[in-house]
């Protein structure tokens, strides 16, 4: 097996614990993977993305499973409906008191991984950073991964002689400082 096939095996079993790590969450409050998901990608994102056309692209999944999951959300007192746009049909989600609640236990149920991350060398982290960020850009580029915030697909990234450089920031970044989910992204 040749190395970019045994990195291949190697993702789908991080991608493994990823899930089996999200299910044990879930299942401490009685709801689904992705309904953990919405509620912390809710808490970390503006308004505009927290919605249910956005959040069907940023899971990959269809808008009856993304309103499915919020209607269980709403009815569980975890997220709530604001209506306050100019169209009364669209509306954003905001996370309930019980639902902050809810995304202080579970945001942080990767740390097992975390903790196996902390044990390896600097310098090895910061390259598997840049290849996964780079990775991540051309998955988006090519259409298989549909939502991307990552610094090189921003209107507000140049390269400077194999530098990165943010035009927002005004400021040149090392590898480690590409952001994956900026909050500023704006696309090229």
């Amino acid at each position: 097996m040749d190395l970019n096939s045994k990195i291949i095996v190697g993702l789908g079993r991080i991608s493994e614990v990823f899930k089996v790590l999200l299910w044990e969450q879930a299942k401490r409050f009685k709801l689904s993977p992705i309904q953990i998901q919405i509620l912390n990608f809710v808490a970390h994102h503006t308004d505009n993305l927290n919605n249910v056309s956005h959040l069907a692209k940023e899971f990959n999944v269809t808008k009856p499973t993304i309103s499915d999951a919020i209607r269980v959300l709403v009815n569980k007192d975890l997220l709530i409906k604001d209506f306050s746009s100019e169209d009364n049909r669209r509306y954003s989600l905001l996370l309930s008191a019980k639902g902050k609640e809810v995304v202080g236990q579970t945001e942080n149920f990767a740390e097992p991984i975390l903790q196996q991350l902390s044990k390896i060398d600097k310098s090895d982290l910061e390259s598997l950073y840049t290849t996964l960020s780079e990775l991540i850009y051309k998955l988006n580029s090519s259409g298989i991964l549909t939502v991307q915030r990552t610094c090189f697909g921003c209107r507000f990234y140049d390269n400077h002689k194999d530098s990165h450089y943010c035009n927002l920031l005004e400021s040149t970044l090392l590898n480690s400082d590409i952001r994956l989910d900026c909050p500023e992204f704006e696309e090229k």
